[in-house]
């Protein structure tokens, strides 16, 4: 069984029990996966709280042993800036647990070449903590938009995902993907669980979509969550 810790955001959480069912196209009920979600909102901000690293570690394993206890055999965490916390609570945790950002780095790997210039759209905390970083650098470029950007377009785009306003979430983001593919990125991650809600929501993006240029954490961490899951 596969044990989700969701809350980060519930949107994203959602999102991902949908890429999960989708991918598996079960032709009846009992052929779709067995998870469990631990919706666990009350995991503190991590942007806020990033000083108070225990505070949310410790929330976080709870989490964890709560999937542990009710048997599931690995867990998925779709949430890319919990992954800071990753290490850590890999050692209180006697279950596997899937590393998103490592996933997409070897997604990656296999389509792109060294040197390759990399967008990413992510929290502020995502960008601070190197998440991404430990595992592109130095083999690929990564790029982010400017602070003015970032500040203006991209969290305003995640901040409207999790208000439910996709729409304007949608809107809100394309000047950080404009300014990533003016760059020359030949992909662009989606490093917060929300940003493939605003994309791929609407028709916007058509070309990007079609030349496969946006790479989904949360489609990749369920399709891994799935392989092992069938292993």
């Amino acid at each position: 069984m596969i044990g989700i810790l969701g809350g980060m955001g519930t949107q994203a959480g959602l999102d991902f029990c949908t890429k999960l069912a989708k991918i598996n196209r079960g032709k009846s009920d009992q052929k779709y996966p067995l998870f469990v979600l631990y919706n666990k909102s009350s995991i503190p901000d991590r942007k806020q709280n990033l000083k108070k690293y225990k505070k949310i570690l410790n929330s976080l394993v709870e989490g964890c042993k709560f999937l542990q206890k009710n048997k599931c055999k690995f867990i998925s965490i779709p949430c890319n800036t919990a992954h800071y916390w990753y290490w850590d609570l890999k050692k209180k945790i006697n279950i596997p647990i899937l590393n998103m950002p490592e996933l997409v780095y070897k997604h990656t790997s296999k389509s792109c070449k060294r040197d390759t210039k990399i967008g990413l759209l992510a929290t502020d905390t995502t960008i601070k903590t190197n998440i991404y970083n430990n595992f592109f650098d130095p083999k690929f470029k990564l790029i982010v938009p400017p602070k003015k950007i970032q500040a203006n377009q991209v969290n305003k785009a995640i901040k409207f995902v999790k208000m439910g306003r996709t729409k304007e979430a949608e809107r809100a983001i394309k000047p950080a993907v404009n300014y990533l593919l003016k760059m020359n990125c030949k992909k662009i991650i989606l490093g917060c669980t929300e940003l493939p809600i605003a994309i791929f929501a609407y028709k916007s993006f058509k070309k990007a979509k079609l030349s496969k240029t946006f790479l989904d954490p949360n489609l990749i961490l369920a399709e891994a969550s799935m392989r092992r899951y069938k292993y």
